[in-house]
């Protein structure tokens, strides 16, 4: 079967059976992770059916941010995708699975599994640029709202003085990991389009900045300055 026909099979797949009310890990992310993985995939030696099946099944399991077994979410992911796969896409050729599976084991950030393949490092590029960006920086607040949690420290915003904990303010999620995610990117294009993104965020981070200083149309040049160094 040629590879356009899979994503449609299994976004009617998902449409049926994954229902989700969790706005960060539902179709349309996996749609967008496929998308970014293809522009990294042009011209590179890898198994495209891997990487496509990996991007519309690395989040079938999604443990909650606050869950106590979430660094476990991708494991749980590769082998419940290796079932779905055999009870209802059979035609999938089963020599895949070794790769498919590492490349889901291997996307979490909390799981810390080190992607071995290229297949693997793409897709982990691929779901990590999710989080930066103008989605990135939509779903931090929605998650954290799902959780009770505060946008942030109103007192401190940037945590000057105190210790980060982005379990309590939003906001210090930027700092406790998004602004690092370009460091940790696998592939050339990874790291170049990260670092775009994260420059959009520190970009809002200047802009919050100076809002909470009553100036509603400036930038902090030194939050900018700040952040901007840090990438």
């Amino acid at each position: 079967m040629e590879l356009a026909h899979w994503p449609q099979r299994y976004e009617a797949w998902l449409t049926e059976h994954h229902a989700t009310d969790d706005a960060a890990h539902d179709i349309s992310h996996f749609r967008r992770v496929w998308m970014t993985a293809q522009r990294m995939m042009v011209g590179q030696p890898v198994d495209a059916l891997v990487v496509l099946t990996a991007c519309y099944f690395h989040d079938i399991v999604s443990l909650p941010k606050n869950h106590p077994e979430r660094s476990h979410s991708s494991r749980l992911a590769a082998r419940k995708t290796r079932q779905i796969l055999t009870d209802f896409f059979p035609d999938f050729p089963a020599d895949r699975f070794p790769a498919l599976e590492h490349a889901i084991e291997a996307h979490s950030f909390s799981a810390g599994i080190v992607p071995e393949t290229l297949e693997a490092k793409i897709v982990q590029d691929a779901d990590r640029l999710e989080a930066l960006g103008a989605i990135g920086l939509a779903r931090v607040f929605a998650v954290s709202g799902a959780l009770g949690v505060a946008l942030f420290d109103a007192d401190d915003p940037f945590a000057d003085e105190r210790e980060l904990n982005d379990k309590q303010f939003a906001l210090d999620h930027f700092q406790t990991k998004l602004l690092r995610l370009p460091e940790t990117m696998q592939t050339e294009m990874g790291r170049e389009l990260a670092n775009q993104n994260a420059h959009f965020l520190v970009q809002f981070m200047a802009k919050l900045s100076a809002e909470l200083q009553g100036d509603c149309l400036g930038s902090d040049a030194q939050v900018l300055s700040r952040f901007q160094r840090s990438l």
